[in-house]
Formats: C-alpha cells, sequence, structure tokens
C-alpha cells in the first residue's frame, strides 16, 4: 500500500497513463512520480491515433464499468477543456436506422441509453433528422445532443505539462522489460536502468496484455489489434455531415461498422472499418511484425473469434482493400457521397482483449497484482472516460473504495 507521500511509477504515456499520473499527484501532493514510455513523445499510439469523439455513454451496459465512467469521465473532460481553453466542439450524434428492421434494436439502444442517463435524448422521425443532417438518410434516429469532439492529443499534451509541473517526470524513449520486488519493495526493469517505487499502474494500451505478464499476470485475456482505416470527406464536401451519424450496432457482430465523425478541425472522417492488424503497431496495410503475429496466430481466442464472425470479417477486409465497397457502405448514410468526395486519411489500431474463449471483452478490465495495478482493457470510450478512468485508479491504489 502506498503511503501518504508513495512513489508510483506509470507504464504508457498515453492518455488513461498521464491522467492517472496527474490525479495521482493531486491526491498524493509532493509524491515521486514517474510516467514510462518507450516512445519519444507522449500519446504516439491509441490517444493520438483516435477519432476524437467525446461518447456520451450510449452504447455501454447499464452497471458496466464503462457506462459509469464514461459518463463521469465525459462531465470531468468537458470542465478541463473548457478551463484550460482546449477545443471541444458538442457537435451531436445522430444514431441512424436506415430501414425498418432496424428500428427495434435502435429503440432498444434508446432504453439502454436512458438507463445510463445519457441526457437530453430524443428520438426523430426523418423530417426532424433532416433539420439536423440535411444529407442523412434513415427512417428514424436517436440522437444525443451532447456527443462532442476534442483533440486528445492536445490533452495529453497539456495532462504531460501538468504531471511536470506537480513534480512528476516523464521517462520518454524509455521500454519497460520486467518488475522485480525484493526486501526494499517494487522495481520497474526498464532500458534505462531499475525504478524504485512503491507502487505501479501499466496503462500500456496495445501491449497492455505484455506489462501485465511482465509483472505476473496470466495470457487471458490478450490484446488483439485491429486496424481501422479512415477516408477524410474532402473539404468542399465536408458541409455534407454537420456532427456525427453513427449506425445502429448490431448485437451479432462485434464491430460497429463506418460512420462519420466530424474533428475539431473542422474535417469529416468516414470509417474506420475494422481488420486485423499484423503488428500491434502495424499502421500500414502492409506492415507486417512477425513476432506480433506469432503471438496473435498462437493465441487460441483469436481463432475462436475467427470461426464465430468470419463472415464479418470477410466484409470487413473487402472495404479494406476495395474503395468502392467502403463507398457503397457509406452511401447508405449519406447518398450524396461520391468516389472523389473520399480522401485517404490515417490509420489507427484499437487494442481490444479477446479472452481464450474468442469474446471480445466488453467493458474496461484492472486486475490487481500486489504492487503493480495493471488495465488489461480500454478500448473506447478509454479517452472519454480517461479523467474518471483516473479516479477509480487511484482510488484503488491508495486504499478507497474503488
Amino acid at each position: 500500500m502506498a503511503t501518504s507521500r508513495g512513489s508510483l511509477v506509470v507504464v504508457g504515456a498515453g492518455i488513461v497513463g498521464l491522467a492517472t499520473a496527474r490525479r495521482y499527484l493531486e491526491v498524493r501532493p509532493g509524491s515521486e512520480v514517474t510516467v514510462v514510455d518507450k516512445e519519444h513523445h507522449v500519446a504516439v499510439h491509441q490517444t493520438g491515433h483516435n477519432s476524437g469523439v467525446v461518447h456520451a455513454g450510449i452504447y455501454y451496459a447499464p452497471g458496466s464499468l464503462k457506462a459509469a465512467l464514461c459518463r463521469r469521465g465525459g462531465e470531468l473532460l468537458r470542465a478541463y477543456c473548457n478551463d484550460r481553453h482546449l477545443p471541444y466542439e458538442a457537435y451531436g450524434k445522430l444514431v441512424v436506422a436506415r430501414t425498418p428492421d432496424e428500428l427495434p434494436r435502435l429503440r432498444a439502444l434508446e432504453q439502454r441509453a436512458r438507463a445510463n442517463r445519457v441526457p437530453d435524448l430524443a428520438l426523430l422521425e426523418p423530417p426532424a433528422m433532416a433539420d439536423l443532417e440535411p444529407h442523412v438518410a434513415g427512417v428514424a434516429a436517436l440522437h444525443s445532443p451532447h456527443t462532442a469532439a476534442v483533440d486528445y492529443g492536445r490533452v495529453a499534451e497539456t495532462l504531460a505539462r501538468e504531471v511536470e509541473d506537480r513534480g512528476g517526470r516523464l521517462l520518454l524513449a524509455t521500454e519497460v522489460t520486467g518488475f522485480a520486488t525484493d526486501h526494499a519493495g517494487l522495481k520497474v526493469v526498464t532500458s534505462a536502468g531499475d525504478l524504485a517505487t512503491d507502487r505501479a499502474v501499466t496503462c500500456a494500451g496495445l501491449h497492455a496484455d505484455r506489462l501485465a505478464r511482465l509483472a505476473g499476470d496470466g495470457p487471458d485475456p490478450a490484446i488483439v489489434p485491429f486496424r481501422g482505416d479512415y477516408y477524410r470527406l474532402a473539404p468542399d464536401r465536408a458541409g455534407l455531415v454537420r456532427g456525427l451519424v453513427y449506425p445502429v450496432p448490431d448485437p451479432r457482430y462485434p464491430f460497429l461498422g463506418v460512420h462519420f465523425t466530424r474533428r475539431v478541425s473542422g474535417g469529416v472522417d468516414v470509417g474506420p472499418n475494422a481488420v486485423l492488424a499484423l503488428g500491434r503497431e502495424a499502421y500500414r496495410r502492409t506492415a507486417v511484425d512477425r513476432h506480433d503475429l506469432a503471438e496473435l496466430l498462437a493465441w487460441p481466442g483469436l481463432r475462436r473469434l475467427a470461426w464465430h464472425h468470419w463472415p464479418a470479417g470477410v466484409r470487413e477486409v473487402a472495404s479494406s482493400v476495395s474503395k468502392l465497397v467502403f463507398l457503397a457502405a457509406a452511401r447508405s448514410y449519406v447518398p450524396d457521397l461520391d468516389l472523389r468526395d473520399l480522401v485517404p486519411a490515417p490509420s489507427g489500431i484499437r487494442a481490444q482483449a479477446v479472452d481464450r474463449a474468442g469474446r471480445l471483452v466488453d467493458d474496461f478490465v484492472v486486475h490487481d497484482l500486489g504492487p503493480v495495478l495493471a488495465v488489461r482493457n480500454a478500448p473506447s470510450p478509454a479517452a472519454t472516460s480517461s479523467l474518471a478512468i483516473a479516479e477509480h485508479l487511484v482510488d484503488r491504489l491508495v486504499g478507497a473504495p474503488a
């Protein structure tokens, strides 16, 4: 247990790790806090490739950590951005039922969102939809007016500065290679030498399972990386979508599907699809990491996931290799789109935990490994929830009720 001035090492300089370091220094001022990351800059991976959406909490199972921390985190993030004059745009979101057979799922989603106390929801018919998004087709939509957009990279950079301003330090370009305990306590073994500390938290995203195993945890669940390919609306066509336009989730399939996201910069991203990445940091379609791939193929959960969801996987791969297939999916929401309206945009990789049975782990997962607290699964809406996740983790570190 950390003492009142106990030291902490946070592994991972993404938004969750930085928020956790900042929160710990807020609760335990004067503590020795070090954030370690193998990259030369903060927010290099999931945080820096994030779509920028501040989720309102529509999708998540009531009572789950995701539902609770998304709602709390969104409120904290809005206040954080406003206080620091960071861009924050409440564009609003339409979750669109394209055909009558999607209406029961849309109504079920509305019930879930209301159970999660998502504010000011409205179920809209086509005339009201057209007032908000005149180019979007559908038979009904759920409107969430407070769904917003931020620049998570800038938020992370601001958190990093605040960690340093509060006396913490960032140890970048430094890889964590192990954990060891002896009579003196915990040591975090790094490429720059050992760090003696009272406690450690791993917020390692794409490498979450590897860091947890180094700390003594088991292999389940394993991180499976899924690459998301994006296009962006050409600047002269960005007006086709005013805010965010999302599909109604299909519970038979593990991925959401193509959607439209207006960014704080004013551009509109279209995507992503979701295809298995051939490396945890393989952002290009042709990139392969042989070690990562061998590890992936050896995980029985991946084989079982592929067996159960191969039809969806085939569709996702088709949309990745064919712009026409991608366009067809996008046009089912915005029929006025043309092939030349879509220009390539950077890809992202989602760190998704998959258990041994082949199930995608839906909720946030944190394992307590004695002096190490390991975040094993923190997919979307982790960025939205980051400040609330930090509260949750620090409460566990200092012994308050989680």
